[in-house]
């Protein structure tokens, strides 16, 4: 009796951490970038395993994220979250709309960290997916005084590669009506007017806001 339950003792234990391992508690500096990197998996199927995070460039310390691999099993999660409605949209994006965004985004966060880039683009994506913007990614940036990098010329410079790269992951994720619309620097913004905006994130000196 008592190797019957050592056993079983054992076996729960061992179920118990296997539970434990697969919810990621959100800590201070944590993004979903990095938490997916941390785990050995994509972004992609990061995001797809927590629909209850409707922002992936917004999330809380203490979230709980579900970091399962792709090959273990977990019966808390059902097949029916992935019929639910999301709130991110598909955005197509042709090679020269990426590379446009890419531009675009080194030249309004090149000093910016990585989480920082990949806003931005979100920015541009979210107002694609928006009714009140353009439903382009050229039609957004183009849109007249939208981005000063349009106006002063710096757009024109070739994307570095981290700018590429951020631009992927945006457009991986997709765009989000309900998400940043607009974004600025506290320290050099010219008008007061962003600062009536609802703040949702603030990554680097960009506070992203709808």
């Amino acid at each position: 009796m008592k190797k019957i339950t050592t056993v079983a003792t054992s076996l729960l234990l061992s179920l118990a951490i296997a539970s434990e391992a697969s919810a990621y508690t959100v800590k201070s500096g944590d993004t979903m970038n990095k938490i997916a990197q941390e785990s050995h998996m994509s972004l992609q199927d990061l995001i797809a395993k927590n629909p209850q995070v409707k922002n992936p460039n917004l999330i809380y310390v203490g979230d709980n994220i579900n970091t399962t691999s792709q090959g273990a099993t977990n019966n808390n999660i059902t097949t029916t979250n992935v019929n639910k409605p999301q709130v991110q949209n598909t955005v197509t994006a042709t090679n020269s709309e990426e590379d446009l965004l890419a531009r675009l985004v080194r030249a309004e966060a090149e000093s910016e960290p990585y989480a920082g880039k990949v806003a931005v683009a979100r920015v541009v994506l979210n107002r694609v997916a928006h009714p009140d913007f353009p439903n382009t990614i050229s039609g957004v940036i183009y849109e007249s005084g939208q981005f000063s990098p349009v106006s002063n010329g710096t757009i024109n410079r070739p994307a570095d590669a981290e700018s590429i790269r951020a631009v992927k992951e945006a457009v991986a994720i997709g765009g989000d009506r309900n998400g940043a619309l607009f974004f600025y620097n506290p320290k050099t913004a010219s008008n007061n007017w962003n600062g009536t905006r609802q703040a949702v994130a603030t990554i680097g000196n960009h506070v992203f806001s709808k």
